[in-house]
């Protein structure tokens, strides 16, 4: 269980890289296919999506901060994957319903595994 734990907050580190590349260097391109964006649109928020993936950044360096720090993973891992939830489920209810399903639900069962493999 403990290797299922570690490769599924890997998986959710990942991910919110890649969120980090998406919304800070691929707003105007790749992201603005991939939420059927205006270019007028993704211009305008392009400073917005930037500072939210500095934030994904942050997520995703705190969770592999928790996988080197040895004794200390559960409470540090708990910790970002909550964070990484609680953005998931805002998200979800303030912009896009997927967003449960793509962030908080990965988050949330890394979690599980983690708490399980205690």
């Amino acid at each position: 269980m403990r290797s299922l734990a570690l490769g599924l907050i890997v998986l959710v580190a990942l991910l919110h890289f890649y969120f980090l590349v998406l919304e800070m260097f691929l707003w105007r391109t790749r992201a603005r296919r991939l939420f059927r964006m205006s270019a007028e649109k993704a211009e305008m928020t392009a400073q917005l999506a930037a500072n939210q993936g500095l934030y994904n950044g942050f997520l995703a360096t705190g969770l592999v901060w928790a996988l080197v720090s040895g004794p200390e993973l559960v409470p540090r891992a708990t910790f970002f994957l909550l964070c990484v939830f609680a953005a998931g489920v805002y998200g979800s209810v303030s912009v896009q319903r997927i967003i449960l399903y793509v962030q908080a639900a990965p988050a949330a069962v890394a979690l599980v595994a983690l708490w399980m493999s205690k």
